[in-house]
């Protein structure tokens, strides 16, 4: 809050150093007591050099024997925040000015609150608490509505209770708000393939950043649907981005391989079946059916 108007002098001064004079009186802004050992510090413009002098007990300053120009004053004291202004000085002295200075108020850290408030939100949804949870959030976003990821937040509470149209809209409003964030896109997607919007969220699909997400899963679910529709060469294109990001996720070469199959290249399936058997947890579900297509495949060119 700037308190300090720019106000015009007049005298005769032409130089950094003359006749000319800014004087005034700093005062507390709530009390309108006078605020001692308030350092006043002037520099003249095109000068490096300021001039620096502190208020007395009656809150009175002076800076004496200034010269002519456009002066830019500051005013610090602990405790207070710092205030700040300019003044021009023509000729002769200014008229003394009052200054007044704000108490400081340390502000909370929103980052406290909302790091804290979300990670209660998402503890109650893991314990299945989807409206208890969406309470806070929805709480948490009436008060910070800059904090688009929120919308995340609630959509997710949706999801878990199975409302996948009100999930739908949550997530998109998060997404529209962030569209640069490739994660919300993609879960986003999920939602809407999940929601039976299957073209659309496939479209999305392959318009995400692969290299600035976390977890491919949804990729490869959206792999799925293209392959069981017959669009084979589409889910390779996507499982081969998935694969190239995510080389230790064994689940792409699974499906990748089902691709090839359907595509008809068996020397590029039976590599990433082999592959997959050879990377995948003893209980993958899809471990039984990777070995039973090798063997189908076991003389296929």
């Amino acid at each position: 809050m700037l308190l300090l108007l720019t106000l015009t002098a007049t005298g005769a001064a032409a130089q950094a150093r003359g006749d000319g004079r800014i004087a005034g009186k700093v005062v507390d802004n709530d009390s309108g007591q006078p605020l001692a050992d308030v350092q006043v510090k002037g520099t003249l413009a095109g000068q490096a050099q300021p001039v620096v002098v502190k208020s007395n007990k009656k809150g009175e300053f002076n800076l004496n024997g200034i010269g002519a120009g456009e002066w830019v004053l500051e005013f610090t004291k602990d405790g207070f925040d710092p205030q700040g202004g300019k003044i021009t000085v023509d000729q002769g002295k200014s008229p003394d000015i009052t200054v007044k200075l704000v108490k400081h108020v340390e502000k909370p850290d929103p980052g406290v609150e909302l790091n804290a408030k979300a990670q209660e939100g998402m503890a109650l949804m893991q314990g299945q608490k989807f409206p208890e949870a969406r309470k806070i959030f929805e709480d948490l976003l009436a008060k910070y509505p800059d904090v688009h990821q929120l919308n995340a937040y609630i959509a997710q509470t949706y999801a878990g209770e199975n409302n996948l149209p009100k999930a739908i809209e949550f997530m998109k409003t998060a997404s529209d708000k962030d569209p640069e964030n490739a994660e919300m896109k993609l879960v986003l997607a999920d939602l809407m393939m999940e929601g039976g919007d299957k073209a659309a969220a496939l479209d999305m699909m392959k318009t995400v950043d692969v290299s600035k997400i976390k977890n491919p899963l949804p990729l490869i679910n959206g792999s799925i649907s293209l392959i069981n529709g017959g669009k084979t060469d589409e889910a390779l294109e996507l499982l081969n981005k998935v694969a190239a990001q995510f080389p230790t996720q064994a689940e792409v070469y699974y499906y990748r391989g089902r691709a090839y199959v359907a595509a008809k290249k068996y020397p590029e399936a039976k590599a990433d079946l082999d592959k997959f058997v050879s990377m995948a947890a003893p209980d993958a579900r899809e471990l039984p059916d990777a070995k039973k297509l090798l063997e189908q495949l076991k003389d296929a060119k």
